[in-house]
């Protein structure tokens, strides 16, 4: 004789789950993996595609659905869709321990390769390999921040790896090339010429002065902010032709 499972439970397996917390209990939605930040972030804009089932849980592993009374005490109304938006937007994605173990290491390799994109040793120019740059980030102390993206994370790791590690690190050169009128050129061409760690090619003429240069990142928004200010308005350009430059 076959076992009738309880009406009120539902299985579900490999799933994310949102919980929040509201009116003392404990809600849970049970979402496709990778979805929810998606939602989050306007990417994905169907709920049948960010749930897995459209029924809002007391506990997901466990099948319990909440109760009506509880969500209309809780949230003030029972409108089922209507509660799952707001647990989507202030609830917390619960993430398995392994889950997160390999969250976090695709992460930091992620950082470093950025890092290794961006930086060279300051001896010889040429680029660091990732390995390196992670065994850097662990004497460090560097600590992965898994709420932020891989490139918001770039810049304090490449400050702590200067300060905090045995490894000689800078930010590679910046090649930008700069063109502004004659007369603007004659006026500016110095202080231009002063933020360049390296001049390839420097010319002026009747139609006007360029200058292609190798600069330190940190000095392009000084340049460009030095051409909208002192620059006959519209004529002055600076251009990147690479975002770094690495010895092979």
């Amino acid at each position: 004789m076959p076992i009738n499972q309880p009406s009120n439970q539902i299985k579900l397996t490999n799933v994310s789950i949102v919980r929040l917390k509201k009116g003392g209990k404990r809600f849970e939605i049970a979402c496709y993996k990778n979805k929810v930040q998606e939602w989050r972030t306007g990417v994905e804009t169907s709920l049948d595609d960010v749930l897995q089932i459209s029924n809002v849980f007391v506990n997901v592993s466990k099948g319990e659905l909440a109760k009506v009374n509880d969500l209309k005490k809780a949230f003030g109304k029972t409108d089922t869709e209507e509660i799952v938006k707001e647990i989507l937007k202030k609830g917390e994605l619960q993430v398995g321990e392994k889950e997160r173990e390999h969250d976090l290491s695709a992460l930091r390799k992620e950082i470093a390769t950025l890092v290794a994109e961006k930086c060279v040793d300051p001896s010889t120019q040429r680029p660091l390999s990732v390995g390196i740059i992670d065994k850097a980030m662990t004497e460090a102390g560097f600590s992965v921040k898994q709420n932020k993206n891989a490139k918001s994370q770039v810049s304090e790791c490449i400050r702590l790896l200067q300060s905090h590690s045995q490894l000689p690190i800078q930010r590679a050169p910046m090649r930008v090339r700069v063109t502004m009128p004659y007369a603007d050129g004659e006026n500016l061409r110095e202080k231009f010429l002063k933020g360049a760690e390296k001049v390839e090619n420097d010319q002026m003429s009747d139609d006007g002065w360029e200058v292609v240069m190798l600069i330190d990142p940190g000095q392009f928004r000084v340049l460009n902010d030095m051409i909208q200010k002192e620059c006959t308005k519209g004529k002055g350009r600076i251009e990147t032709i690479t975002a770094n430059t690495t010895s092979t």
